[in-house]
């Protein structure tokens, strides 16, 4: 759900271009969003998403003091970013190759994380807002897991 507040003169230029919106005014999907936000509020979801964030950026930053190819670990609530490099004095992209295989290892072992980034060198995590602290114990394992292997592999070179 979406609204957008300006002034007349603004709203009068944008009929002066094309656009549109998918299900812009639909009721049925006014009603499921006022489900959707009832139910943050019921179940408390903001509050879960700050305490089990904070939780989840503490459980990787372990990572981050752990493996070098881990450069930082940043975020808010339960967006949150891990940006990968060769190393920290540098803080060069980690080569795409060598992300996508930790990327991809992390997809096997049943944890899904977008990508971003200028070099596509950072992991977004973006769980949904029930996430549990076991989830999130779960998720950090198989990063764990996914980097000691990247790294097994490193030092195999």
């Amino acid at each position: 759900m979406a609204a957008v507040v300006t002034t007349k003169e603004i709203a009068n230029s944008l009929a002066q271009n094309l656009h549109f919106n998918t299900y812009g005014g639909n009721p049925l999907a006014c009603v499921v969003g006022s489900a959707v936000l009832d139910a943050i509020e019921e179940d408390n979801l903001q509050n879960n998403s700050k305490d089990v964030g904070t939780y989840m950026l503490l459980e990787l930053a372990k990572l981050r003091d752990k493996f070098e190819i881990v450069g930082d670990v940043r975020g808010k609530g339960l967006m949150i970013g891990i940006e990968m490099v060769t190393d920290k004095d540098s803080r060069h992209p980690l080569p795409c190759e060598e992300i996508n295989q930790i990327w991809e290892d992390c997809k096997d072992m049943g944890v899904l994380i977008g990508r971003g980034g200028l070099y596509n060198q950072t992991f977004r995590i973006k769980p949904p807002m029930c996430i549990t602290k076991k989830d999130v114990d779960f998720a950090v394992e198989v990063i764990h897991t996914a980097l000691e292997k990247r790294m097994g592999k490193a030092a195999a070179n």
